[in-house]
């Protein structure tokens, strides 16, 4: 059975709404992009557009979260953000079982398509 972290991430990525959390201490605004197990652990590929992180303020990067880490997340209402195209492969989440990206290369499980 999934999480409820993992249920919000999923709702947060179909419904394309932001997401604010807790993450090692540290308030984060994301937006889950991929989302799935690595190891057994359930994981998300985000990009973070406001929130600090260890080395202080970040206003758009790439995070990968464990989702057990998670706390206090909720949706909000908010444009999406998913930053600018990668030029390398995601390495976060091994077993993809959703990606925003509806031309995935990662075959996920399920595909979200556009809102």
């Amino acid at each position: 059975m999934p999480s409820r972290t993992y249920q919000l991430f999923a709702e947060a990525m179909a419904a394309r709404r932001p997401v604010v959390c807790m993450y090692d201490g540290y308030p984060r605004a994301i937006c889950p992009i991929i989302l799935g197990h690595s190891d057994g652990a359930e994981k998300a590929l985000t990009f973070q557009f406001d929130g600090l992180g260890s080395k202080g303020p970040v206003r758009g990067d790439w995070r990968c979260l464990e989702l057990d880490k998670v706390s206090h997340a909720e949706l909000i209402d908010g444009p999406w953000h998913s930053g600018q195209r990668h030029s390398q492969a995601q390495k976060c989440v091994g077993d993809v079982d959703l990606d925003v990206n509806p031309d995935s290369p990662y075959d996920p499980k399920r595909r979200l398509g556009k809102p």
